[in-house]
């Protein structure tokens, strides 16, 4: 089992990691909304998804993963009325990649944020065939 962790994405504000590496996977934890400095950056859900997911790509970049790795994501949300605007971020960042998805309404989330995505991605992916 390896730890990631990286400074471009904020500090796990409990006790637990930014991402484990086991047996050929990437679990990362979830992220919201804040900058490496641990400040939520804004009060939309459109800025902290864009947020979430630069979080997520540095966590998975710090393992030598990217988006293209990814095999399925969570993405939690307070308001079912932002997944439109959300699906429409969370599309920019995986192009044409479409990893397995659930989204789910939530009562609350850490911080006050707006949403939270977590995912699993391979390590080490080698599509050479």
């Amino acid at each position: 089992m390896k730890f990631i962790a990286t400074k471009e994405a904020p500090q796990a504000i409990g006790p637990y990691s930014q991402a484990v590496e086991y047996n050929g996977l990437i679990y990362t934890s979830g992220q919201i909304g804040l900058n490496e400095k641990g400040e939520m950056v804004a009060d939309d859900v459109e800025n902290q998804t864009h947020q979430v997911l630069k979080n997520l790509f540095y966590v998975l970049e710090s393992a030598g993963a990217h988006f293209n790795d990814v095999i399925k994501t969570t993405i939690y949300l307070v308001d079912m009325k932002d997944f439109d605007k959300v699906n429409s971020i969370y599309a920019h960042y995986f192009g044409i990649h479409k990893p397995a998805r659930s989204t789910v309404a939530v009562r609350s989330l850490p911080k006050n944020a707006l949403i939270e995505i977590d995912c699993i991605a391979i390590a080490n992916a080698d599509y050479s065939f």
